[in-house]
């Protein structure tokens, strides 16, 4: 079975927001194979939750729940401001990350941008100049034995790791990096 489409989250399985599973969804108790992996935002833990649920809106509507918080969808004001739909979209109808302190969303052209997965040095290598210079600007560190240091110590499962994103529009990769 085909996982729905999340515009700004193309891949939850890669990234490990959605996991295999035999789990029923409590939202509209099938077992569809897959549930949700990721951190949720609200007053209440609505258990198993399944993507079409997230994709449909209704794990929101029924459990008044977030996948992502809203105020950090454009990293707290310091990236592209979006539409408030937008910020709907990908509050409470598209998977969230896990991070190591309030998980930040990635915007740019006015948009929120595709998260594309957790990185290390590696997989930034693997991205290209773009991304290692995007994250780079995240830390503030200016090229030199500093930022060689930091990068060096960047792991994808460990602490620091970045965050990357593309662009919808332009395919700017961005993000953020954070630590323990």
């Amino acid at each position: 079975m085909s996982l729905p489409s999340f515009p700004y989250h193309p891949d939850p399985i890669a990234t490990g927001s959605v996991v295999a599973s035999k789990s029923t969804c409590t939202c509209c108790g099938s077992a569809r194979g897959f549930v949700y992996a990721g951190p949720v935002v609200g007053d209440t833990e609505p258990g198993a939750i399944c993507p079409w649920c997230i994709a449909n809106g209704s794990a929101h509507a029924r459990f008044d729940v977030a996948f992502t918080r809203a105020d950090c969808i454009g990293g707290g004001g310091h990236w592209d401001a979006v539409p408030p739909d937008v910020e709907n979209e990908v509050a409470h109808r598209t998977p969230g990350f896990s991070g190591w302190q309030p998980e930040l969303w990635w915007t740019h052209c006015g948009d929120a941008a595709q998260f594309l997965g957790r990185a290390g040095r590696t997989e930034l290598e693997a991205l290209g100049p773009q991304a290692v210079d995007a994250i780079r600007e995240s830390t503030g560190l200016e090229p030199g034995a500093e930022w060689n240091e930091f990068f060096a110590a960047l792991r994808k499962d460990d602490s620091p790791q970045a965050y990357v994103f593309r662009c919808r529009h332009c395919a700017a990769l961005g993000g953020y990096q954070d630590c323990d």
